[in-house]
This record gives C-alpha cells, sequence and structure tokens, in this order.
C-alpha cells in the first residue's frame, strides 16, 4: 500500500508539473525537439552526432562530355546534440503532500515549472543567439526606430528568402515585449483571444507575417560590447576557408589585430567583413537587398575572448565564409584574406539584445534520460519528447523527506545558416 501511496503521489505531482512546463515554453515550442528523441542513453556520454546533408554542384556542357570536369566531393559533415547541466527544483515533501490533501497543488507547482522553464529557455536561447549566422537590420537599433517595425521584421523574412532557406511554413521570429509595444503602434491586430491559452499562444503576435510566426519571447539573451571607441581591426592571414575544416562545427576561426588593446569581444557579437559578399545557399549567387547592392557577409561570435594589448587575437565564428573553386558549398563570393577590414557591430560599452530569426530546423533541442535515485521515481514525456523525472526520496541524517523534479536538456545546432539576429533601421 505504501508503494502504491509513493507511486500516485508522484504521479499527481508530475501532472500537475508536466502541464504547467508545457503551458510555459515558447521558444523551445518553435525549435526541432524529434531530431536526437530517444538517442541518448548511457552508451552515449555527453554527446551525439547525426549526419549533415550533403550538397553539389552541376556543370552545363554543350554535348554532355564531362570528362574535363570536377566531380563533387561528397563530404558528410555531423551536427552534435550537447549534454547540458541539470535543471532542478525541490521542495519538502510536507508541503507537497499537504498541497494535495488541500487541493491546491497547482498553487505550488505553478511557479516550480515557471522557474525551470524560465531558466531553460533563457539558456537555450542564449545557445541559439551565439550560434546564429545571418543578420537583418544594424546592431544595436531597435525594431521600428526608422518609423517601420514591421518593415524591420518583414527584413528577416527577405534575407531568409534570399539565402534560400525552404519556405515550408518553418520559419520563426522572437521580439522583446517592446519590440511588441512598436509592432502594436504599427496598427496591426494582435489578435483579442480569450480563454486559457498556452504560453506560446498568447506570445503568438502573427502566426504567419513575411512567411515568419512573430512572437514575444521574455527570455532573448543579450550581451555586453567591450570598451574603446574602435570597432574596426584588421584580418590577420588568411582563414581556413574550407567546407571539410567546417563541416562537424560550422564555425571558422578569424585572426585579427588593429582593434583596441585588451578588447573583450563578448559572444553573441556580429563580425562583417567589408567586400565579402553573402550568398543564396540553393543558387550560391549574391544576395541583393533592395536597391541591388549586395549584402555582406555576417558571422556571430560563438566564445567570448580577449584581445591582447595590441588588439589581436583569434574570434571563432559561426556561419563560416566558405569559397572553394568548386563552390559546392561556398557561402561568400571571395575568400577573406590578410588585410581585409573586420568589424565588429554596435556601439562599444553597449548592452545589446537581439531579436531572434530562425527556421524551426536551425537548432534542436533534447532531453537526457536521467538515471533513477534510490527513491520514488516517476518519469514523464511531454508532448513533443521532452523528459522529466519527479523522485519522492528521505535524508535519514536530517530526518525528513524531499520531492524534486528534474530535467536535463541536451542542445545542437543543426544549421547556423539558418538563423539570424534581427534588429531595427535607422
Amino acid at each position: 500500500m505504501a508503494n502504491n501511496f509513493d507511486s500516485n503521489f508522484s504521479r499527481k505531482i508530475m501532472e500537475s508539473f508536466l502541464d504547467k512546463f508545457q503551458s510555459e515554453r515558447v521558444i523551445t515550442k518553435n525549435v526541432d525537439t524529434q531530431l536526437f528523441a530517444g538517442k541518448f542513453n548511457p552508451s552515449t556520454g555527453d554527446s551525439i552526432d547525426i549526419k549533415r546533408p550533403t550538397d553539389y554542384t552541376s556543370v552545363r556542357t554543350a554535348k554532355g562530355d564531362v570528362s574535363g570536369e570536377t566531380a563533387n566531393d561528397i563530404i558528410t559533415g555531423k551536427a552534435t546534440a550537447t549534454v547540458q547541466d541539470y535543471f532542478t527544483t525541490f521542495v519538502d515533501y510536507d508541503e507537497a503532500d499537504e498541497a494535495i490533501k488541500m487541493n491546491q497543488l497547482d498553487k505550488l507547482l505553478a511557479p516550480m515549472a515557471t522557474r525551470i522553464v524560465t531558466d531553460f529557455e533563457t539558456d537555450y536561447a542564449k545557445f541559439m543567439m551565439k550560434n546564429s549566422g545571418l543578420l537583418a537590420g544594424e546592431v544595436g537599433v531597435a525594431i521600428g526606430a526608422g518609423g517601420d517595425a514591421w518593415g524591420d521584421v518583414a527584413e528577416a523574412g527577405a534575407i531568409m528568402q534570399a539565402s534560400g532557406i525552404p519556405m515550408d511554413g518553418g520559419w520563426k521570429y522572437a521580439v522583446n515585449p517592446f519590440a511588441q509595444r512598436k509592432l502594436a503602434g504599427d496598427q496591426r491586430s494582435l489578435g483579442g483571444e480569450t480563454g486559457a491559452m498556452t504560453a506560446n499562444e498568447k506570445a503568438t503576435i502573427q502566426e504567419s507575417f513575411a512567411g515568419m510566426k512573430v512572437m514575444t519571447a521574455t527570455t532573448l539573451g543579450n550581451y555586453s560590447t567591450g570598451t574603446g571607441a574602435n570597432r574596426d581591426g584588421t584580418v590577420v592571414g588568411t582563414p581556413v576557408a574550407t567546407y571539410l575544416s567546417a563541416k562537424d562545427t560550422m564555425t571558422q576561426v578569424i585572426g585579427v589585430t588593429a582593434f583596441q588593446a585588451n578588447l573583450v569581444v563578448a559572444a553573441g557579437e556580429t563580425v562583417t567583413i567589408t567586400g565579402r559578399y553573402r550568398l543564396n545557399m540553393s543558387t550560391r549567387e549574391v544576395v541583393l537587398d533592395e536597391t541591388g547592392a549586395p549584402i555582406v557577409w555576417s558571422a556571430t561570435v560563438t566564445e567570448s575572448v580577449t584581445l591582447n594589448g595590441s588588439g589581436a587575437g583569434n574570434l571563432t565564428v559561426t556561419g563560416p565564409a566558405i569559397f572553394e573553386a568548386n563552390g559546392q558549398y561556398n557561402t561568400v563570393d571571395s575568400a577573406i584574406t590578410a588585410g581585409d577590414v573586420i568589424t565588429l557591430g554596435g556601439a562599444a560599452s553597449t548592452i545589446i539584445q537581439p531579436n531572434l530569426f530562425w527556421h524551426k530546423q536551425a537548432f534542436t533541442c533534447a532531453s537526457v534520460p536521467i538515471k533513477k535515485l534510490h527513491s520514488t521515481d516517476t518519469v514523464a514525456t511531454t508532448e513533443d519528447g521532452l523528459q522529466l523525472r519527479v523522485s519522492k526520496g528521505s535524508n535519514f541524517l536530517e530526518n525528513s523527506q524531499k520531492v524534486r523534479i528534474d530535467f536535463r536538456p541536451a542542445y545542437g545546432v543543426m544549421n547556423p545558416f539558418f538563423a539570424g539576429k534581427g534588429f531595427g533601421n535607422s
């Protein structure tokens, strides 16, 4: 009977918590959670890999003779999902038991679920920010600053379409609440739904605008730019620009100099290089804006770094500038070379919070099966495949019992060219 009671107790806790956990999520409801589902087990360790899609070039010949042409290289890259830290909340058993008896379990668990979801979504949004390769707008400029907030949003959709990202209904755009106010001021309907709604439903501003689902997120990450007015530097040497070097991480190391001495370059910052232009990933043609001007290649710094006293160091960026003779995986129209001017986006000594836009398959999120404790455990899975565990156990030294709820995710980047940071235009 005790075991049945314990099992029922844990199940009631889990049922209530799972409902709150699912209903509070926004950003993580809009990424791929199935790609690595069920693939983690004790033998996989802290990461797991899957193959990236391959790409090819074609040739045109007058008579079909390709004997003098170069065959496509079949290069298989991998995408890695990496296990993260635990997200855990816990309470005294007596408090949870009393809540059940008083029919107040929802009141007890709602703030616990909100805490885990908030921490999880904030952490994941920062991960997305640091691994987004595209850029729409001017870094640090708020949406609507130039008088056309919805036009700024539409620019992200234009960048995605012009970059060759599949238009299959998977495009998303997340703004902070003040950007939402700007959008509302432009007199577009923000809905008017009533009744019980999930956080994801409440966050939706427009279900489809410029090909994107536009939503509000309170968990967007930010970064602080370093001191020093000089935001321009110079490329040192020639970065490795082959797909073979980038295929597993989708990153690139760029040596730089001539920046401010001891400048701190934060993860999430945007870099651009003068004279190197972005290519459409399908056509491999240069992407042009509405004026016919080519769009400068941009990338995101993935790891914070402090440059030395000469303003020199190495920047690791995602959304690599790939340029090879056969053009099979090229992302820029010409190779980055020594002496190129490299610019950090935004003003110095500024806190910057980008909006985010992405294709649903740009990122993936999964959960890791959590080992059983010496306790009564109940495991449940969300409708999109994330697993949580409720455990009830005792500490005999303290003469106490605790109830804890655990969640352990894994994050992966599928394609940084399917995601970007969104700003306004001055």
